[in-house]
Parts: structure tokens; sequence; C-alpha cells
């Protein structure tokens, strides 16, 4: 999952990289690639890594529970707070007022 802003600017929320950080830990993720590795590559090839910022989680708070997952959530009030478009084919995110691209669409 991937949030663009409106000068085409890529980023990848550190929200992704910690879920799937879990995900690792728990055995239902195997990444060819550490996650040193992918970092450098995404910044390799011009992608930002979005910090999780204070005005992000102050965001959160007043999220609606359309969506159940943290991280997801988190994405898309960092992509709010930042006016981002959030990238995904996730359908729940519809239900927020966040800029989607999907490739659904």
């Amino acid at each position: 999952m991937q949030i663009e802003d409106r000068r085409n600017q890529v980023a990848v929320s550190a929200a992704s990289l910690w879920e799937m950080t879990i995900k690792i830990s728990i055995g239902k993720l195997i990444l060819m690639d550490d996650l040193a590795t992918i970092e450098a590559t995404l910044l390799r090839q011009g992608i930002s890594i979005l910090p999780i910022q204070t005005g992000h989680l102050q965001r959160l708070l007043g999220l609606p529970f359309h969506h159940r997952d943290p991280f997801d959530r988190l994405i898309i009030a960092q992509a709010l707070v930042e006016e981002m478009t959030l990238v995904s084919d996730d359908a729940a995110f519809t239900a927020y007022p966040v800029p989607l691209f999907s490739a659904a669409s």
C-alpha cells in the first residue's frame, strides 16, 4: 500500500513497514529481502517513508470505525492529514473522505 501526494511524489507509510514486521515475526509473511534492504530500495527509487506524527494520531482519534484494521486506519489518517491520495484496492477505504486510487477503478 502506498500514498501518493498531488505532486506525484510517492510515499510508503511507516505503518506499512511496521505491519510487515509484525507479519514476518508471526510467520504470516516471508520476504526475499530484509526490511533494511526494502527501505534502501524504496529510497533509491525516490519513494519516501512517511513517518507517523502526532497530527496523524490526532486525526486517527476522530475516524469512524468503518475499517477495523489499525494499520489501515492509521494510513487513512495520514493520507487525510497530508492531503495525499491513498493507493489501495481495499473497498473499505471508500467509506472515508480520502482521495483513493484503485487499480479496480
